[in-house]
């Protein structure tokens, strides 16, 4: 059997003494506990390399995507404005994984978006971001109200409502979660065609789907933090995967 082949971007370049890409290995394992192979995809080819077909390739053979988190998408993207709290910003990788999104869209395929993968996605699709929660009184019932992350920039949890009636109710097997944050974003204006089927208690978006692109999971908590232990998480990937796999097949067929 040839298992589904999950792509996964990188965060951007670290140009310390060591000149890497990296990505929190918790990504990887919860693939592979669904059963699937992680590849992957280092951000930053180049305009011209995009255009030749770069992508195209990548796509004709990976058969699922996770747009993972990492830093922030800059406000140029959606129209935004600076502001001091944005962080790790790179317009290389956000232009690469725009074009990854809009093939994603283009074909179809499934993909598990978290966090940055949510807003991206959102951008993407002509949504726009929330530049900073504690600053933003549309975005959340009481701004600052609920903290998303620790001080300085660290995962916590908290509560998760799920509208009951959504397809990500159905794939967790829960309404109510206690999930990892960790994040100091989030949707302001979600994108044309998505609908809000989770809030945080201070009314913060946690995720969205459409029925126009039923393959999509998005999610703007951090389920590869407790998936080991945490069943319902677990189920994330686990969609992700079996759906790769209903793709694969029929792209045999």
């Amino acid at each position: 059997m040839v298992l589904p082949r999950i792509g996964l971007p990188t965060y951007s370049r670290r140009e310390d003494e060591n000149d890497r890409f990296t990505l929190y290995a918790q990504y990887v394992d919860g693939v592979r506990r669904a059963g699937g192979l992680p590849l992957l995809i280092a951000p930053g080819s180049s305009v011209e390399s995009r255009a030749q077909g770069e992508h195209a390739e990548l796509f004709d053979f990976i058969d699922g995507w996770v747009l993972t988190g990492g830093g922030d998408v800059d406000p140029q993207a959606y129209g935004g404005e600076r502001h001091e709290k944005i962080y790790n910003t790179d317009p290389e990788r956000d232009a690469d994984e725009l074009v990854l999104i809009r093939t994603i869209l283009e074909r179809g395929l499934p993909a598990l978006c978290i966090c940055r993968g949510m807003q991206l996605l959102n951008v993407a699709l002509g949504g726009t971001l929330c530049e900073h929660l504690a600053d933003a009184d549309e975005c959340a019932d009481v701004a600052g109200k609920l903290l998303h992350r620790a001080p300085p920039r660290q995962p916590l949890r908290h509560a998760v409502e799920v509208d009951p009636a959504s397809r990500l109710a159905e794939l967790l097997g829960e309404t109510r979660l206690d999930p990892f944050s960790w994040h100091h974003q989030a949707l302001r204006d979600v994108a044309p065609g998505f609908e809000v089927v989770a809030r945080a208690p201070d009314g913060v978006v946690e995720a969205i789907e459409s029925p126009d692109h039923p393959d999509l999971i998005c999610v703007q908590w951090h389920p590869e933090l407790s998936c080991a232990q945490d069943v319902p998480q677990q189920r994330l990937f686990d969609a992700l995967v079996a759906r790769a796999v209903r793709k694969r097949r029929r792209g045999s067929a």
